[in-house]
């Protein structure tokens, strides 16, 4: 923008360069519009135009150009309609008086454009796409890549990011909402806060959204986008305002400068000149009865007294401004108060000014230079000078040599003489010893005003007798600046009636003693009374002819009052000029002087010497006049409909504002509201009238997609209706018919648009921004349902409205995510069950995604409207409800994969407080309690039939060594991965709903080899494995109603306690028949399958824990009675193999013997033995039978330790195996009490003993269970017997009962 105080030259080059524009197109055929509306000034359409139109023209060029000169004029209608509107906007903003510029309004953040939308996606997805140097954990990025998907992508927030309503703030705290969830829920780490991940992960977010962008640089843009929404200095307010009213930077200066915006007494004097004029409109109104059209007639007086109430009020701000000159004018508000001395044009003789009331203060500035001329003094001698204000302090230089007389000393002085007499004095130190005082070379007294000279010039001084220099001179500037209160002053020739009473040149000051009193004094010398005064209230100052008879002044003007004329003379044309201003301003009268020098240039079309004298001023008025603009300028605001200008000043800056960098949902910027409110009141518009335009303009805006806060709505609204209604809300009583109509009319449209925002509210507020802006709908909604301000709307039929509202919301709600899910009504084309169910899960996921969506951004809200959020909810559910029966109902009755969609929807609503078994929950359970019943009914058959059949065709191999050489079969599994609902800060699709596997009916044995068992068989892993899928299924499924929730859980129980003691029964009978086949002689071997069969026991045990268990009382029986069950068949099993271990004990013991002492076979052996033995080496037979024993001992110890899964088991038998074998060893030796033993019966029996002891205590067997009774007794015969073979045999071969190394090495 041009400096307003732009050089002449500059400017003068601007306005010759744009009137060469101006002047081109008359010349031409034809202007188009477009050109018009550039050129300068008023230039009326030329008449040339019609040499180049055809001769003859056809209908329709005739028409169209009917047409162009009509949009011609229009558009030249409405430029000067803006031009005279800004005229009055610039003086609201130089000479404020009423308003300031708000401090205390909300900060506007920068908006976001879609250019800076689709930047900040791709800074995101460069992110997840791993292209920048963040670093983060897997957390974040899940976050960043959810907010993405979610909320960046969304096409809600793309069509507000369009209607200008997200500011960068917003994508931030949408953000940071988005994360607490996420970083709440992770687990606790030691030593590092969640605060501390929070604020970790919004740097990065911030460093994300910022890329390689200067972080510096941003903060300065920031900061001036701050500093410009806060507090405008003038020129930039100027700027705003020629943008927002389309006004031209050359057309600005010329009204700045002709208007002298720069002059802030002559702009005091504008409004001075403007309240007159509107006291004297509102006498007008009430003599010629020409009222706006009221709602009662009595207010029609009171009209009146409103408008003369407003003026004094303005009158009163006025006159407690300060009289000030010069410096910025600072743009704030002054504090009003009661002032009891508003002015009163009518009583002036009340107000008489006395000379006390004129007090001047002016500062001096004395700075002395140097002396010229000082040749007599020696060059060394020292000189210094004093200076004194008559009547003042007095102040000394510094000492310099006579040599070099130059000091650049200043000294201040304060005086209240309108012409103070200044003194210099020069002095040189004395040099003898007896002088008491310094000698005083020359002196000089000046008499300076505040139109001196202030550069420094060289004054003669009057020299003493002792000083030979007769052309001392001495250079010094005496600087005299202007109080405040001082408009003018000079030396002017003064004749009147009442004062200045002879012809005379007297010194004049023009005085503002206040906003409305003015002073024209004349001052003698040295005095700072003034000598005589005239207050100029009710004068009229104008240029006049010279009067004949007075002798002295060249030029003439005078000030005339009913019954007194002051005839004043000035020596210097220009002097007269200032003269005439300034007391025109001061004087506040309608009638603008025009001097005659302007007179005689218009005549005469104007010549450069009637133009000399001019001040600057009037070259600037002159310039404007020139342009066209001259009818702007001098136009009177009074005849003006201020209320229509003020309309459309209110609705272009609108526009601006909501097309400008920040996100102001309507509000205006602090300097809008400012120029705003001084326009409404320095002009009198009506604040009603001001809010309904402005309630209009937003609501049109709103209509057409502009995001608008609803609080902006709620504050003008509440002042329109408190005005209509009589509660004088800004003091007026009246209130006008069209004001009432208005309002009503308005007050529909609002309700309208605030119930469609309601229905909207997911589109209108999406993810609750803008923040706080549905709750102040709701609360907008409650107060335009009001039939006054006084009588509160009942809380049902606000209800009402809100529920009616609701109810439209949930099916337009529904509706939009199934045009999402892309969900048809498939007519006319056949669609699988398959597909139709999982369309219909996926329209679940959806629609728990809004449901949450409205929890989390809305209900907050709707926090005084709960049970209708609920009803909200249910109507919602209810639309989806029958596309889900529809679904439901053509699946088959054999099919189960439905079952995903209830623990979808059920593990939402029984979270839920408020729809926790509410309608669609209650109509949930009544859909799937006969699917789960039939489950159960036929998992419970299935069960049966494989335990069955299975245990019929069982080997008994270990399910480890079928599946051992399988290969690897990836299971089916259903793991719903929940898409992402649209425009979700925390979507379902972040997570995985792993539902149990639902087992077949024919579960392949292989299939349990997915779970821990090791050793188990097919058909009992299978077993288990499906009675553990059908609880983990049933427990998934969190049934909410308790009672069929505990039926459920009750028979689960009882099936698996049932199921599992049917399969130890048969594992017992299984191998008790076994062993039975099994051989009783040493070559039997412990298989694997009677070790499966011990594990079946033991995972039978584990499993029934898990699947019997209950905590509820009677019901425990259930674990009870199965755990008594397999510890009993557990024990028998043991029982068996012990006695199976016995029996073959027996078959070696019977073995041996034949060797017994006496029996026939014994002595045959013996002796064909011994005979053969003399020739060949003959067999021990003794050892082949230990040998065969022993390993066969080992073998079983082995299979069973490393094959069976439980060690209690494993102890128990051993212990029992070891007792009942050496009670049997016991029991023979006992028999043969009476008897020798044979050698090899001897042999055989200490090799088993020993090896039986050393295995069994390898495998763990206690001490006090080897160390038994028997195992003495076994032990004392067997070293009796073996001491007696020694003495009788010769020796054992090395066979001992004692330990020996050598037997370790054997074994």
């Amino acid at each position: 923008m041009l400096d307003p105080s732009s050089s002449e030259e500059e400017s003068d080059g601007i306005v010759e360069e744009e009137s060469k524009e101006a002047m081109a197109p008359q010349a031409g055929s034809r202007i188009s519009p477009s050109r018009t509306s550039e050129s300068s000034g008023g230039l009326a359409p030329s008449s040339s135009r019609s040499s180049a139109r055809p001769i003859s023209p056809s209908p329709s060029a005739a028409s169209e150009e009917k047409e162009d000169l009509e949009k011609m004029h229009r558009e030249e209608e409405e430029r000067k309609k803006k031009l005279q509107l800004y005229v009055f906007v610039m003086r609201c903003i130089a000479y404020p008086f009423n308003a300031k510029q708000p401090t205390d309004m909300a900060r506007r953040q920068q908006k976001i454009s879609k250019q800076q939308l689709q930047q900040t996606k791709d800074r995101f997805q460069a992110f997840l796409n791993g292209e920048t140097q963040i670093v983060a954990d897997e957390a974040f990025i899940n976050a960043v890549q959810s907010y993405s998907e979610v909320f960046l992508k969304s096409d809600r927030v793309a069509k507000m990011v369009q209607s200008g309503g997200f500011s960068a703030n917003d994508f931030r705290e949408v953000f940071k909402r988005h994360i607490e969830k996420r970083v709440r829920s992770l687990p606790e780490i030691d030593g590092l806060s969640k605060e501390t991940v929070l604020s970790s992960w919004m740097a990065k977010f911030d460093t994300i959204y910022r890329g390689d962008e200067d972080p510096r640089k941003a903060q300065q843009r920031m900061t001036a986008s701050a500093a410009s929404e806060l507090i405008l200095s003038k020129d930039q307010l100027y700027e705003m305002f020629q943008n927002i009213l389309g006004i031209k930077k050359f057309e600005h200066q010329l009204l700045y400068q002709a208007c002298q915006l720069d002059n802030l007494d002559e702009q005091a004097a504008q409004i001075r000149r403007e309240l007159d004029g509107r006291l004297q409109m509102a006498d007008q109104i009430a003599r010629g009865g020409k009222f706006p059209k009221f709602v009662s007639k009595e207010m029609e007086a009171m009209y009146i007294e409103e408008l003369k109430s407003s003026v004094n009020q303005l009158m009163a701000n006025l006159e407690s401004m300060p009289v000030s000159k010069g410096g910025e004018f600072k743009l704030q508000k002054l504090k009003r108060g009661h002032n009891t001395s508003i002015i009163d044009m009518g009583q002036e003789d009340e107000n008489t000014l006395s000379k006390s009331d004129v007090v001047l203060s002016f500062t001096l500035e004395v700075v002395i230079m140097e002396v010229v001329g000082l040749k007599s003094l020696a060059p060394n001698r020292i000189v210094y000078c004093t200076m004194e204000v008559e009547g003042g302090e007095k102040l000394q230089t510094d000492q310099a040599e006579a040599s070099k007389p130059t000091w650049g000393t200043q000294g201040d002085f304060t005086t209240t003489h309108p012409l103070p007499a200044v003194k210099v004095k020069l002095f040189t130190e004395s040099t003898g010893v007896l002088a008491l005082e310094d000698k005083e070379l020359g002196r000089v007294v000046l008499h300076p005003t505040p139109n001196s000279p202030k550069q420094s010039e060289l004054h003669k001084m009057t020299v003493t007798k002792a000083c030979p220099d007769q052309d001392l001179k001495i250079k010094l500037a005496i600087r005299m600046d202007k109080p405040q209160n001082m408009k003018h002053c000079g030396y002017l020739w003064a004749f009147g009636k009442n004062v200045w009473k002879r012809w005379k040149k007297r010194f004049f000051v023009l005085v503002q003693v206040s906003q409305y009193t003015f002073a024209m004094c004349s001052y003698r010398e040295k005095k700072s009374e003034p000598q005589e005064l005239l207050q100029l209230d009710g004068y009229t100052v104008d240029y006049s002819d010279p009067q004949p008879g007075l002798d002295g002044g060249r030029t003439f003007f005078n000030a005339v009052k009913e019954g007194d004329t002051v005839i004043f003379a000035s020596d210097d044309e220009q002097d007269r000029i200032l003269w005439v201003q300034a007391m025109y301003r001061a004087t506040g009268q309608s009638h603008k002087p025009v001097p005659p020098t302007q007179v005689q240039k218009l005549n005469s079309k104007g010549g450069a010497s009637a133009q000399m004298d001019a001040p600057i001023s009037q070259f600037y008025a002159d310039r404007a006049q020139k342009h066209g603009m001259d009818e702007f300028i001098s136009a009177n605001p009074c005849s003006y409909d201020h209320a229509s200008l003020f309309e459309m000043l209110q609705r272009l800056t609108l526009d601006h504002r909501l097309n400008d960098t920040f996100c102001c949902l309507g509000w205006f910027s602090p300097g809008q509201v400012f120029v705003l409110d001084e326009y409404c009141a320095r002009n009198g518009v009506r604040g009603c009238h001001r809010h309904l335009c402005y309630l209009r303009d937003l609501l049109e805006r709103a209509e057409n997609g502009a995001i608008i806060d609803p609080t902006l709505l709620h504050y003008s609204f509440a002042f329109c209706a408190s005005h209509v209604h009589g509660n004088r809300p800004d003091g007026l009583s009246t209130v006008k018919v069209d004001e009432k109509e208005r309002f009503e009319d308005i007050k529909e449209r609002l309700r309208v648009i605030l119930e469609n925002h309601i229905v909207n509210f997911r589109y209108f507020f999406p993810f609750g921004r803008p923040e706080g802006a549905l709750k102040a709908t709701l609360s907008l909604l409650e107060r335009v349902l009001m039939k006054d301000i006084v009588t509160p709307v009942p809380p049902e039929e606000v209800k009402g409205v809100i529920r009616k509202c609701l109810e439209q919301a949930a099916q337009l709600n529904y509706e939009r995510i199934k045009d999402y899910a892309k969900i048809e009504e498939n007519v006319g084309r056949l669609v699988t069950p398959a597909k139709k169910l999982e369309e219909t899960i996926r329209l679940a996921e959806l629609v728990i995604e809004v449901l949450q969506q409205n929890q989390e951004h809305h209900a907050e809200a709707f926090a005084w409207w709960t049970d209708l959020m609920v009803e909200h909810a249910e109507n919602f559910l209810a639309l989806y409800a029958i596309d889900m029966d529809a679904a439901l109902e053509i699946q088959s009755p054999e099919s189960w994969d439905s079952f995903p969609l209830f623990q979808l929807l059920n593990d939402f609503l029984r979270t839920d407080y408020y729809l926790c078994n509410g309608k669609f929950h209650k109509h949930l359970q009544d859909l799937y309690a006969p699917l789960v019943v039939r489950y159960v009914d036929l998992m419970e058959s299935s069960i049966a039939q494989s335990i069955h059949k299975g245990f019929e065709r069982e080997s008994w191999e270990p399910v480890k060594s079928l599946t051992s050489n399988l290969p690897n079969v990836n299971l089916p599994n259903v793991n719903l991965q929940i898409p992402k609902v649209p425009n979700l800060p925390v979507p379902v699709a972040g997570l995985s709903v792993n539902l149990p596997q639902i087992p077949s009916f024919s579960t392949p044995s292989w299939m349990a080899a997915i779970y821990d068992s090791d050793n188990g068989s097919g058909t009992s892993e299978d077993l288990f494995w499906k009675l553990d899928a059908l609880q983990t299924f049933i427990r998934d499924l969190h049934w909410p109603e308790d009672e069929f929730a505990k039926h459920l859980e009750s028979r689960i129980r009882l099936m698996s306690s049932n199921m599992i003691e049917n399969c130890v029964k048969r594992t017992r009978m299984a191998f008790e028949s076994k062993l039975t086949k099994s051989s009783k002689s040493t070559d039997f071997r412990i298989s694997p399958s009677l070790c499966t069969m011990f594990n079946v026991m033991v995972d039978a045990k584990d499993q029934s824990a898990k699947l019997c268990a209950m905590e509820m009382g009677q019901e425990k029986q259930f674990h009870t009675q199965i755990d008594e069950l397999i510890e009993e068949s557990v024990k028998d099993m043991i029982q068996l193999l012990v006695a199976k271990f016995v029996v073959i004990l027996e078959s070696v013991l019977a073995k041996i013997s034949r060797y017994d002492e006496g029996t026939l076979f014994s002595s045959f052996l013996s002796f064909t033995v011994k005979a053969a033995s003399k020739y060949v080496d003959v067999p021990k037979p003794g050892m082949d039978v230990a040998d065969g024993y022993v390993t066969f001992m080992r073998h079983s110890q082995d299979m069973l330790r490393e094959k069976v899964n439980e060690e209690v088991y494993i102890e128990r038998l051993f212990d029992q195996w070891y007792t009942a074998t050496m009670n049997l060893l016991g029991t023979w030796l006992t028999e043969r009490m009476d008897q020798q033993l044979h050698v090899y019966q001897l042999k055989i029996l200490i090799r088993i003993t020993k090896k039986k002891y050393r295995d069994f205590r390898l495998q763990g067997v206690l001490d006090s269970t080897l160390n038994s009774k028997m195992y003495d007794t076994v032990r004392n015969r067997l070293t009796l017997e073996e001491a007696t073979a020694s003495v009788r045999e010769g020796g054992m071969q090395g066979i001992s009962m004692k330990d020996s190394d050598e037997e370790d090495e054997e074994d």
